[in-house]
Formats: structure tokens, C-alpha cells, sequence
């Protein structure tokens, strides 16, 4: 009953709302990281790293279900919360929320975002990819995933960055995210290069 809309994960978006079959939103109105620490930790996406409002992650749909919220920060459930009995807000004020668990990709260094070595931001940072464990699928999720397409072949690099992530996919799916996957353990990736792709698309 509870969901985040829009975002680049499961764990960031604009948080919608479940009530009598029907899906809603919440204002921004009073709307600050308590009140975001209970839908990350409703949908175990970790804490509530920044609680944007004013419809960041696009305007909602239906009915505005929660104002003036008040989280303490420790509810099990955003219904738990007190709020305001009416609103007075329109979709433009739509609450949303980044998760600690958020994760999402990029191609950098290449001739465009769909080339390049590949980054990723997870719990407030940047990190590389080991290539110990990342194999043809898992760049196909990654290509397809940005919206480039099909790989067309794989790079090394150096690691540089304060992080590092490992991927297994097993079979294909829509994101990294929804594969096995492990933050710097250092064992898996002993000895491993950085990971870039290039894939056959065209990226902004």
C-alpha cells in the first residue's frame, strides 16, 4: 500500500499512497527526512537521504491522502503519522523521497552516456564496478536499462573511486539493481579492473 513513482529505483521517487483500492499522493507541506525515513524503511530502501518536495519526480494522479505531515521518524507505517485532517494542495506539491538503498548508473568518459566506464551512485557515493563477475548479460541489463540499446563490447579501467560494486545477474532483468549484488567487499573483487561498456546506442 505503500510506493515511490518516477524515480530511477525502486527506492527514490514521488511516494504514493494506497486507500480503498485507490492510489494518491502526499504534499509536500511539512514534509521533511522523519517523515521520509518511514516510507524507506516501509519499503527497505535503508533511510532517507534528501525528502525533495514541489513534484520532483513528476506530478501524481488521484487523491492528495496526507498534509502537514509529522513523522517522528520511527513509525512502522506513514498511516501512523498524524497529519492534517484536509489539505489545501494541489499535484504541484507532490512529496518524494531518495532512499539510502537508491541506486543508479552512469557511463562516463565516453564520446556519450552510452560509453564509457561504468559508475554507479549507492549510499551517497560514486563507485566502480569489479569486472570479476560481469559477463555479457549483465551488460545487456546495463545497455538496456540506460536506454542504449545492445552491447557492443566491454572496456577496463582502473579503479578510482571510494567504492566498489559487484553484479550478478543469473538471467536477464529490467535493472542492476534487481540482480545479486555486493558493496566493497573486498574479496570478490581482489584483483579486479573497473568495468565499462560500450553499447550500439546513441546517449544524451
Amino acid at each position: 500500500s505503500l510506493r515511490l513513482a518516477g524515480g530511477r529505483s525502486r527506492c527514490e521517487g514521488r511516494v504514493e499512497l494506497e486507500k480503498h483500492g485507490t492510489w494518491g499522493t502526499v504534499c509536500d507541506d511539512g514534509w521533511d527526512i522523519p517523515d521520509g525515513h518511514v516510507v524507506c524503511r516501509q519499503l527497505r530502501c535503508g533511510h532517507a537521504v534528501r525528502a525533495p518536495g514541489n513534484a520532483t519526480f513528476g506530478r501524481g494522479h488521484g487523491p492528495i491522502l496526507r498534509d502537514e505531515l509529522g513523522c517522528g521518524g520511527h513509525e512502522r507505517h506513514l498511516w501512523e503519522c498524524p497529519a492534517a485532517p484536509e489539505h489545501d494542495c494541489s499535484h504541484k506539491e507532490d512529496a518524494g523521497v531518495v532512499c539510502s538503498e537508491h541506486q543508479e548508473w552512469r557511463l562516463s568518459g565516453g564520446r556519450d552516456g552510452c560509453a564509457g566506464r561504468l559508475e554507479v551512485f549507492f549510499r551517497s557515493t560514486w563507485s566502480t564496478v569489479c569486472d570479476s563477475s560481469w559477463y555479457r548479460l549483465e551488460s545487456a541489463v546495463l545497455c538496456r536499462s540506460l536506454g542504449c540499446g545492445d552491447p557492443l563490447r566491454q572496456l577496463s579501467f582502473g579503479h578510482t573511486l571510494p567504492g566498489k560494486m559487484l553484479y550478478e545477474c543469473g538471467s536477464f532483468q529490467p535493472s542492476l539493481a534487481s540482480c545479486r549484488w555486493t558493496f566493497n567487499k573486498s574479496a570478490p573483487c581482489h584483483q579486479s579492473r573497473a568495468v565499462g561498456v560500450v553499447c550500439n546506442g546513441m546517449g544524451s
